[in-house]
């Protein structure tokens, strides 16, 4: 495994400033070279600092696509949504003007409307140029899930699919994610978390040799490009 590059910082909002700094010059680059960006995002309580920050750059997002890592298996409206994560905090002032690519579709089932999002994510023209990773304490990312019915499908990376559906018993409504694939092909590859807890997650996936590899793990062993690692502690938000 090409070893991951790690970026700590002291607090939450310069890790944001600094991520969004980074993500707005590939995005840039990007632009320059190929005249598009794509860019994907994860949801949770941790990125909404660094879509803020984002969303002030000043690049051209007419042509930038936003698309996700994975999503909840619930309509936009769903205060669980990740697209309605990222359009409240990341598609506002200058990103306003991105192009969003989500992956829900209503549909009967999860593997139905994972179906949809596969002919629809066809249009869009691989590989993505950035990717923004979150990780859970149990060293899942995207929805890599250790429980997953189907984690040995998800963790493979010779599928030719680019959107699976997830159902795992630790989490609650099925899931649709981006494939391995496609997230460790990206060209600039982010993993943004906080706190001791995902920290010490993170080290110890990192060093185990057991098998099956921690979903985490998986993913940076296969990526294409060394993974940056943006951490910073958590802060206690009650006061």
């Amino acid at each position: 495994m090409t070893e991951p590059i790690w970026e700590e910082f002291g607090d939450r909002q310069k890790l944001a400033e600094t991520l969004a700094d980074v993500v707005a010059e590939e995005l840039s680059g990007a632009l320059k070279a190929r005249g598009r960006a794509l860019l994907a995002v994860s949801g949770g309580t941790t990125p909404p600092p660094f879509f803020r920050a984002l969303s002030e750059k000043r690049i051209d997002w007419r042509h930038v696509t936003v698309t996700l890592v994975d999503e909840r298996f619930v309509p936009t409206t769903s205060e669980r949504s990740n697209a309605r994560l990222v359009t409240q905090h990341l598609l506002q002032n200058q990103a306003a003007r991105a192009q969003f690519f989500g992956l829900y579709n209503e549909a009967a089932s999860v593997e139905e409307a994972a179906e949809v999002t596969e002919s629809k994510l066809a249009i869009l023209p691989m590989p993505l140029d950035v990717v923004v990773l979150g990780m859970g304490t149990d060293q899942h990312t995207a929805s890599f899930f250790p429980d997953a019915d189907n984690i040995d499908d998800i963790l493979s990376d010779t599928g030719e699919r680019r959107v699976l559906p997830v159902h795992a018993q630790s989490v609650g409504e099925p899931r649709l994610t981006l494939s391995m694939p496609v997230i460790t092909q990206a060209r600039f590859l982010a993993l943004h978390i906080e706190g001791a807890e995902k920290k010490t997650a993170l080290e110890a996936a990192l060093s185990t040799d057991d098998r099956p590899l921690p979903p985490v793990r998986a993913v940076m062993e296969r990526a294409d490009n060394p993974a940056h690692i943006y951490w910073a502690p958590k802060q206690d938000t009650s006061s």
